[in-house]
């Protein structure tokens, strides 16, 4: 089996890769596009080569130089198509060649139970995500201006991010205290009745598709962030669709990432109860009882397209969903001129105050 998968064009031999905007397999060289189901045999053909061992001495060599590059985290491979060597860390499954550009797939980290079940394709390519990028950073008035000419927004990577879907079923039964209030004049008094209610709610509920990322290096909230996903539109997994963007295979299984799934699940189950309560004035959970019920777990890949930047010794990282384009990031706040703008303020409602003073 092949160590790396480069899908190459048939009309002239270029490097293809998969075009968020037409959906489709495209040659950036003589422009053929391909349909992604026509690249099934390609990939089974890579799939299905020789495996049988060959103890020459130069592979012998190569062999351990990878065990010692993924004992430090790092390994090696050849780029088919320059011979270029592309040094990465375990766990990426898909990049580029340094030196000719050629997208590479790696094989290993997609096949047996590392194989994904499903993939959401790219919908937005790379300009959407820099105008949507710019579109983020204009009307902040706090935003410092080097910070705009010091973005280096062409760093922007695509990359497939690994996540489990949790597909489960919980029970509930929730307990509520809630209040009625009821206000009335009488004479010169003012009385305010309050009524408390023990509000009880119990059921079932089912949630489908529940993420959470498998990926340790990508921060859990900012994933979060920039969902939903639209699972509907999620295809069988194929590694052409790898094909011009990054790609990691997952480092915490599914039984690592279960807690934040049914930490979301609970939350969601509490949230969709107490939705159903209805005509008080305050209703607050006294006690929960979920219990979730395991059902299916599937391992995908979602599109992300991701902005590292350093700014006065701090990183931000701005992430944007690559099939919906919600756009997050934090931004750096200039101090002086926020100071400038409340001094601004508080000039504006003294001299306000003053003429008021004036009037009167």
């Amino acid at each position: 089996m092949a160590e790396i998968l480069e899908y190459k064009c048939p009309c002239c031999g270029g490097a293809i890769s998969f075009d968020a905007a037409s959906q489709k397999m495209k040659c950036p060289y003589c422009d053929t596009e391909f349909e992604v189901d026509t690249l099934r045999q390609f990939e089974k053909e890579s799939l299905d080569g020789d495996r049988d061992p060959q103890w020459d001495a130069e592979n012998v060599e190569r062999g351990r130089e990878e065990l010692d590059g993924e004992q430090e985290g790092l390994v090696s491979y050849v780029c088919e198509a320059c011979g270029g060597e592309i040094v990465a860390d375990r766990n990426m499954a898909a990049s580029s060649c340094p030196y000719c550009g050629n997208p590479v797939i790696v094989m290993r980290q997609l096949t047996g139970a590392l194989r994904p079940d499903l993939v959401i394709p790219f919908k937005l390519d790379k300009k959407e995500a820099e105008a949507r990028l710019k579109g983020h950073l204009q009307g902040k008035v706090l935003l410092p201006p080097l910070f705009k000419r010091e973005n280096r927004i062409k760093e922007i990577k695509g990359v497939y991010v690994p996540f489990w879907l949790y597909d489960c079923d919980a029970e509930a039964d929730i307990r509520c205290r809630a209040t009625r209030v009821h206000s009335w004049v009488s004479g010169d008094y003012q009385y305010t009745e309050t009524q408390f209610f023990l509000v009880c709610r119990s059921g079932d509920i089912g949630f489908d598709m529940v993420p959470a990322d498998g990926s340790e290096r990508m921060d859990d909230a900012l994933m979060e962030s920039i969902e939903p996903y639209d699972y509907s539109e999620a295809v069988d997994f194929q590694t052409a669709y790898l094909a011009g963007y990054l790609a990691d295979k997952y480092d915490q299984d599914s039984a690592a990432c279960a807690p934040r799934a049914n930490d979301r699940m609970r939350a969601s189950t509490v949230n969709s109860f107490m939705s159903t309560i209805l005509g008080y004035a305050t209703c607050m959970p006294e006690h929960t009882d979920i219990r979730i019920r395991q059902g299916r777990i599937r391992y995908a890949l979602l599109p992300v397209w991701l902005l590292n930047t350093n700014y006065r010794g701090k990183q931000y990282t701005f992430a944007m969903n690559g099939q919906t384009g919600k756009f997050v990031g934090d931004l750096p706040a200039d101090r002086l001129r926020a100071l400038g703008i409340a001094g601004a303020v508080f000039a504006a409602a003294a001299a306000l105050s003053w003429l008021v003073m004036l009037m009167l």
